[in-house]
């Protein structure tokens, strides 16, 4: 009699109320990747009318917490599926395996695959495939620029790092977190008056809460789309931090590829009154510029390494040794699918496309140029 009720579950489980909830689910997932490929509709009814709601709701909900919800969440994610796997190979090593526990064992997988797709697109990954402050800020972004072009861009960031590393004197005097975090806020507080459309509200900024193993895992800071938190890590050297606090801080106003997000950063972070702000942002773009300049012409790039001040190149020293001790296998192992998951996103660059800056930044600067 057991057997028969098996088997009569076999043969229609997608037809009860469990499998019609998960076609269901699935049909909303493609109809979510469909909308995607409309940059126009994503734009005036998600990015500027939905997203500000979500994003807002889940700062207010969540930003007063003094841990990382996020990371707390991802912690139990992993503990769920480590479990659920330890108890799939068990099963098939004690060759208790049936036609019902693997269809049963299928739909777990894609209802728990597509409710977590779901919830990143309705969240935040919509994003993606917005107009973006291109659009609001009416840029032409392209790579075809010169190679003088930018020598020229990369000069005046060589000078202006040079300057802010001047005015910072040594040793550098580097904030605690909260009062880094309250300068990040303030620095789009900053940029609002001249767009209004980067208006920062309901802070929401933390500290993972493994914020040292973030090193080793070689990630400077994250978002987190389900709990609205803009992630940190702290552990970085200490002249990093305020342009990754804003670039963090640009994804939660749903800037979403990384290039985009750096290009946010740069606005932010340069219109603070705080020289650290400044010497931070415009030191991280040099090292971007002049990495691409290496590769157009290397001699030219040499020459600017050259010019850079003897404490800039002492930072630039620190910063090496830094990442270097924290090199390891894992790390180049979660790099490497996180390129994956760039380019599955609509950035064909992967992790190139963080470097992709330099182009809005050449946009950005051209377009100043032709209105004055």
């Amino acid at each position: 009699m057991n057997r028969r009720i098996s088997n009569k579950k076999k043969t229609s489980y997608f037809k009860t109320r469990s499998g019609k909830c998960l076609i269901l689910l699935l049909i909303f997932c493609v109809l979510l990747s469909v909308l995607s490929r409309f940059p126009g509709v994503i734009e005036n009814y998600y990015a500027l009318g939905i997203y500000p709601l979500i994003a807002a709701g889940l700062r207010i909900s969540f930003g007063w917490l003094p841990f990382s919800l996020g990371d707390i969440l991802y912690t139990l994610l992993g503990i769920f599926i480590l479990w659920r796997l330890i108890r799939f190979i068990r099963t098939i090593l004690k060759k208790r395996w049936t036609r019902a526990y693997g269809f049963k064992s299928l739909y777990t997988t894609l209802y728990v695959c597509g409710v977590l797709y779901a919830l990143f697109y309705l969240l935040w990954g919509l994003n993606y495939s917005r107009q973006g402050i291109a659009h609001q800020l009416k840029l032409t972004v392209t790579q075809n620029y010169t190679t003088q072009e930018l020598q020229n861009l990369t000069t005046t960031l060589l000078q202006k790092t040079n300057h802010d590393r001047r005015q910072l004197g040594s040793p550098i005097e580097l904030p605690n977190h909260k009062t880094l975090f309250n300068q990040a806020v303030a620095s789009y507080r900053h940029i609002q008056r001249k767009y209004p459309f980067l208006a920062y509200r309901h802070r929401s900024i933390k500290v993972p809460v493994y914020n040292t193993l973030g090193s080793y895992l070689q990630y400077t800071g994250y978002y987190n789309p389900f709990t609205g938190e803009a992630q940190v890590n702290t552990a970085l050297p200490g002249i990093l931090l305020p342009y990754v606090a804003c670039h963090e801080m640009a994804h939660q106003l749903g800037y979403a590829t990384e290039d985009e997000a750096n290009f946010v950063g740069f606005l932010a972070a340069t219109a603070s009154t705080d020289p650290l702000f400044q010497y931070s942002t415009h030191l991280e773009l040099f090292r971007y510029a002049n990495s691409e300049l290496w590769y157009r012409d290397s001699n030219m790039a040499r020459s600017n390494y050259k010019q850079l001040d003897t404490l800039v190149k002492e930072d630039l020293k620190h910063l090496q040794a830094f990442f270097t001790a924290h090199e390891n296998p894992i790390g180049k192992l979660t790099t490497k699918i996180y390129g994956l998951f760039l380019k599955a996103n609509k950035q064909p660059q992967g992790l190139d496309t963080y470097d992709r800056v330099t182009a809005w930044l050449l946009a950005y600067r051209k377009r100043n140029l032709e209105q004055k």
